[in-house]
């Protein structure tokens, strides 16, 4: 029986106040419990608007309805409306998600600095971003972080070597087929095996979740509060539906990461690709 997880990323303040609740009501309703991935600090999403002058940013925006997904205020956000914290500003959801067994691991500070500007970060910058995600997690669940995954699998080497610094048990941080080590820093990577929503499709998905039903491979499926938990919800609980039907046994990341056997996995260096249906290059 193969094995998968829900990678659930909360990036946006949106996607907190409205998107996840309607996740959560879709998982309770039929006994799941996912990983999620929060961004704590401001939601400067109105700052994309400077990478719409890059035809493949502006293509994907359009293509999965960006402004039905996130919404008026959050394109505002950060320019002509005043950046709310995100993680931060909802700690008894925060603390409610583990109530009810789910997973929280570290996503972001600020999502929209690494993503759009990570290249162009000083390293003093990248490890207060760090300082500033790790201390917001201990001060909502009191306790320290188990696992990382970065803003749009971006990553780069002195990342690699920085998230070293913290603790992490684990990391979800690369599109890749199977999980590894990173030579980088000896952590063990559990990335994001199958594509997202948006990127391919319900129909898409449905042809990757058939294929790896009787995989070895544990399957990771990227899932975002704004996306699934919004215009996504009713194609989200058909995936659902399928992938109980496929007999897929469903675990949490921190579960995959206790369980692989970490002497057999290959290490392996840091790559970068633009993957179909994204904008960025990610770390693959």
């Amino acid at each position: 029986m193969a094995e998968l997880a829900l990678k659930v990323d909360i990036d946006t303040y949106r996607g907190f106040r409205e998107g996840l609740p309607q996740l959560l009501r879709i998982l309770g309703n039929r006994g799941i419990h996912a990983s999620f991935f929060v961004s704590f600090g401001p939601d400067r999403s109105g700052l994309a608007v400077i990478q719409l002058l890059r035809p493949r940013f502006l293509w994907k925006m359009l293509r999965t309805n960006a402004p039905g997904t996130y919404g008026l205020e959050t394109a505002l956000y950060g320019t002509l409306l005043k950046a709310p914290l995100i993680g931060l500003a909802f700690p008894a959801a925060i603390r409610q998600l583990i109530e009810l067994g789910h997973e929280v691991a570290c996503h972001a500070w600020d999502h929209r600095l690494w993503q759009d500007w990570l290249p162009f970060m000083r390293t003093q910058s990248i490890h207060a971003w760090f300082e500033k995600m790790v201390d917001a997690y201990i001060q909502t669940t009191g306790r320290a972080p188990g696992g990382f995954g970065a803003p749009g699998w971006r990553m780069d080497k002195r990342t690699l070597h920085e998230v070293q610094r913290w603790g992490f048990q684990y990391l979800s941080c690369t599109r890749a087929g199977r999980p590894f080590i990173c030579d980088e820093n000896g952590m063990l990577e559990i990335p994001s095996n199958l594509p997202c929503i948006e990127e391919v499709g319900v129909d898409g998905l449905v042809r990757a979740l058939e294929k790896n039903a009787l995989s070895s491979i544990p399957q990771v499926l990227p899932v975002h509060t704004e996306v699934e938990g919004n215009l996504f919800r009713k194609e989200f609980e058909q995936l659902l539906d399928t992938i109980g039907a496929l007999g897929y046994s469903i675990k949490q990341m921190a579960d995959l990461a206790k369980a692989i056997d970490r002497s057999v996995l290959e290490v392996r260096g840091l790559r970068e690709a633009i993957l179909p249906g994204r904008a960025f290059k990610c770390a693959v």
